[in-house]
């Protein structure tokens, strides 16, 4: 039986003239990839070849061009060991991944921070390494039911921060931030707590929320963690607890969807309790 091989005869030709037709294009992308990825030397004869590299680096670094900042920071790191940019060469490093704002490149970062602060404990930009670090875990932060690993590390690293270096310029950032991760982790906190309420654990929503607000009295949504933790009191029965929290989220929030609430739970505690118990135990919780 023959077989008819007129289309391939047809297609073939037509398949050579398409690739030929690309290879131009292919071998300036294979050109652009080359020139890119090649070392990132200082020109022969440069007077301060490290100076030079540095310089690049930081103006690629400004230019927001991650993958030739770091060729040209990597080439000074290896190449010039006891370079005086050597130091300010690992920052930009760091800088770069973390600028990419990708998982791999936060991870990249946090290990080009730390390995700064161990070579250079002494560094004048140590502080900056310190921020870049707490900020490199805060960028990877997750919503508040998911889960919390990057935001302890995150407050634990800007933490250090704020008490090594409570007089440098990134101090009020430090501290904003520091807010933000903390809030984020009691807000996980006072969801679990919810959840148990829920379910009438309440000893479990106590356990949660008692240690959270002693640790933490600034949690910007304490009324609500207040509110829960209050009612979980009187559920077990405890309302000579649960009175004096009452009280305090009336006395810190002028403004909650839970102050009306709040109200409403105190005038019926008092009217249960013995008159000297209730002002007893409202007595010691504002002292």
């Amino acid at each position: 039986m023959a077989v008819d091989n007129s289309r391939a005869a047809v297609t073939a030709p037509r398949a050579f003239f398409l690739s030929a037709a690309l290879l131009p294009a292919l071998a300036a992308l294979l050109l652009l990839a080359a020139c890119s990825s090649a070392p990132k030397r200082p020109p022969t004869g440069t007077p301060d070849p490290d100076r030079f590299l540095f310089e690049r680096g930081t103006a690629e670094l400004n230019d927001k061009d991650w993958l030739t900042a770091r060729e040209y920071f990597r080439q000074l790191v290896d190449s010039y060991p006891q370079s005086q940019y050597r130091g300010d060469a690992k920052l930009g490093l760091g800088d770069s991944h973390l600028g990419e704002g990708s998982t791999e490149g936060y991870v990249l970062a946090i290990n080009e921070y730390k390995e700064f602060l161990s070579f250079y404990p002494t560094h004048k930009r140590v502080d900056y390494a310190q921020f870049k670090l707490g900020m490199a875990h805060f960028y990877q932060m997750k919503d508040p039911m998911r889960d919390q690993t990057e935001t302890r590390d995150a407050i634990k690293e800007l933490q250090a921060y704020v008490t090594r270096y409570p007089n440098e310029d990134l101090i009020g950032d430090a501290r904003t931030h520091l807010r933000e991760a903390r809030d984020r982790l009691d807000t996980w906190e006072v969801g679990v707590a919810e959840h148990y309420y829920r379910i009438k654990w309440y000893p479990g929503a106590i356990g949660r929320l008692a240690p959270m607000l002693k640790s933490d009295p600034e949690y910007s949504q304490r009324d609500k963690a207040y509110f829960i933790l209050a009612g979980s009191y009187e559920k077990v029965q405890r309302p000579a607890e649960a009175l004096p929290i009452y009280e305090r989220l009336v006395s810190e929030f002028e403004q909650s969807e839970y102050l009306e609430l709040a109200k409403k739970r105190i005038a019926d505690i008092k009217a249960t309790l013995p008159a000297d118990t209730g002002k007893g135990v409202a007595k010691g919780a504002s002292s």
